[in-house]
């Protein structure tokens, strides 16, 4: 007798699983690169996969709506500068595109064709993926969101930054604190464009990593806490759970606009 319905697909099994028409699958996407220097490489992965989970996990309890997250991937696309720091792994975007049509033709193949991408790397750009997915799977719904921007940064931390800044850190605080090594941290301080254009963001150029942070962080960890983090994903996670529901109930692309 299975004890419960299963979310997770990193820690489920197939009896679990087995026999359950899953309404949605979400998709975990992150990096391998450092955070600062107290958070792991897999930072991206870990919090998109456990803000997913959590968002899984209230959808089910609160609206019926099962929904399986696969197991997060670790190939991000990373800045000069960051490409030569020991571990930082650049997967190009063609690598980046084979993954995603794989995936997308394997739940298809299986009859799942709604699918969140949660993700958690800002260096990660998916969109023109998905338009080209829609030519071969048109019935297929595909969405994508950028965790931790689905609420203002600041009305949860008192300092928000770019990278492994007080938002990422008190993230981690909440989900893993036996991973945070505080005592190594860096202050996160960065160096800005000079040009005026690029600080107005008139055009954009992707930052030198080795330039802009003695630390690979940008923004100070040092205000983190693990309350903060509860509270932030905790939003963040029913967000989604809202979003998994009303997905639940479309059945055609007609359904999602007003006539």
């Amino acid at each position: 007798m299975k004890s419960s319905i299963a979310v997770d697909l990193a820690a489920s099994t197939f009896g679990e699983v087995q026999g359950t028409n899953y309404d949605i699958a979400i998709l975990p996407w992150g990096a391998t690169e450092p955070h600062n220097r107290h958070l792991p490489y897999l930072t991206d992965c870990i919090l998109s996969h456990d803000v997913a989970v959590d968002a899984a996990r209230l959808a089910l309890q609160q609206y019926d709506v099962k929904t399986m997250v696969l197991p997060p991937v670790m190939m991000g696309a990373q800045n000069p500068g960051q490409r030569e720091l020991p571990f930082c792994l650049h997967y190009r975007q063609r690598t980046q595109q084979a993954i995603l049509s794989d995936i997308v033709e394997s739940l298809f193949h299986q009859g799942i064709h709604k699918l969140l991408i949660v993700n958690g790397h800002g260096g990660n750009t998916l969109k023109g993926f998905v338009r080209d997915l829609l030519v071969d799977y048109p019935s297929m719904f595909i969405l994508i969101s950028d965790w931790y921007a689905v609420l203002p940064a600041k009305e949860y931390f008192d300092d928000p930054g770019d990278h492994a800044d007080e938002l990422e850190t008190s993230a981690m605080l909440h989900y893993h604190p036996e991973l945070v090594r505080m005592d190594l941290a860096g202050d996160g301080s960065s160096h800005p464009f000079t040009l005026p254009s690029l600080r107005q963001k008139t055009a954009w150029l992707p930052r030198h990593w080795n330039l802009v942070s003695d630390d690979t962080g940008i923004g100070n960890p040092g205000l983190a806490t693990a309350e903060k983090g509860a509270r932030h994903t905790h939003d963040v996670a029913q967000r989604y759970a809202d979003l998994l529901r009303d997905l639940a109930a479309v059945n055609e692309a007609t359904e999602l606009y007003e006539h």
